[in-house]
């Protein structure tokens, strides 16, 4: 048998679940505003929206699910990120998420739900 003391800290693996979820919210909600909202804003800022067409389009037949879909990767990304901050206070230096990918994923999820309520409101 090998005693484990005797071997060197190892660090754990960076959670990206957060993240994940939320990259996953924040496409399913750009599908969704796409069609109406994002077109508007975009036009107002003087960016071209000729390439919101075709992902408007294929957005449109399946604006339900997409909007379900968006919802549950965005409220499942905003708990796991909850989690981890609650686990950040009493985690050891290295075995938690950094705080620049917390940063990212919170401003993450915050564009994911203003893309969720255009398209929400908008269409």
């Amino acid at each position: 048998m090998t005693d484990n003391a005797s071997l060197p800290p190892t660090k754990g693996p960076v959670p990206m679940g957060a993240t994940l979820l939320t990259a996953g919210g924040i496409a399913a909600a750009f599908g969704l505003a796409s069609c109406c909202a994002l077109p508007f804003f975009l036009a107002g800022l003087g960016i071209g929206t000729a390439w919101l067409g075709e992902v408007g389009l294929l957005a449109a037949p399946h604006r339900i699910p997409i909007m379900i879909l968006s919802a549950v990767l965005l409220t499942g990304g905003a708990v796991l990120l909850w989690r981890q901050q609650r686990a950040a206070a009493t985690c050891a230096e290295g075995k938690c998420a950094p705080p620049l990918l917390r940063l990212l994923t919170l401003v993450g999820l915050l564009i994911g739900a203003c893309l969720l309520w255009a398209g929400y409101t908008y269409a």
